[in-house]
């Protein structure tokens, strides 16, 4: 067995947890369609990923309208969830033995409450992440630390004792301006030259890389 090299590991959701890259793409695929919006291209809908949906529609089309497209992207989200989302191999076996060697985990995600329940229980994480922290949790958003800050209160983690992994470039400045630890990976949305640019302990191209860097070997 191996010691953690951190206590607490905090988790972002989207591209980190759960391989809903192809959920979210058709879902703002299927907005931009129904509303009319000027076509946007894979690599652009994929560098809106960890932004809140009232942020990026409400950059998109104004205030006014963002919670019409919102709840329309949701609506449509949801309704394809079975058929879109898919498992990122060895994630679960990490949270086994992360949890197996006392580490403490929860997530800080900006997906909002209802969908993020939905979506970790159709991929069975809820029983390893005790702690979710969602948009509704906190009046700011990341790159803004609050979200991982209230994650560490509610483990009861001091944010120093704490690593914060997550695949975009908005959860590694989160993680620096929490004064906690971060990791990004490359295998969801973020692109690896960007989070390369970012202070972290390391960017890692595969699930056994973040497995040595959590628990190293003893």
């Amino acid at each position: 067995m191996s010691d953690p090299h951190w206590p607490t590991v905090l988790f972002d959701f989207d591209g980190t947890l759960a391989n809903t890259i192809p959920l979210i793409v058709a879902s703002y695929r299927h907005t931009i369609e129904r509303f009319g919006l000027d076509p946007a291209d894979d690599i652009t809908i994929r560098s809106w990923i960890g932004r809140t949906l009232p942020d990026m529609f409400g950059e998109l089309v104004g205030d006014e309208r963002e919670p019409e497209l919102t709840d329309a992207y949701s609506a449509w989200q949801q309704e394809h969830v079975e058929e879109l989302l898919e498992p990122f191999a060895g994630i679960d076996e990490l949270l086994v033995d992360l949890r197996a060697a006392g580490v403490r985990m929860g997530v800080a995600t900006s997906r909002r409450r209802p969908s993020a329940e939905r979506l970790a229980a159709a991929l069975d994480l809820h029983t390893h992440l005790p702690v979710l922290v969602t948009m509704e949790d906190t009046p700011v958003h990341k790159p803004n630390p609050a979200p991982l800050l209230l994650a560490a209160e509610r483990i009861g983690a001091e944010p120093a004792d704490c690593v914060y992994v997550g695949d975009a470039t908005v959860d590694l400045g989160a993680a620096d301006a929490a004064g906690m630890a971060g990791i990004g990976v490359t295998w969801g949305a973020g692109l690896s030259e960007e989070l390369r640019a970012l202070p972290s302990v390391a960017v890692v191209d595969t699930v056994d890389e973040l497995r040595r860097l959590l628990l190293p070997s003893v």
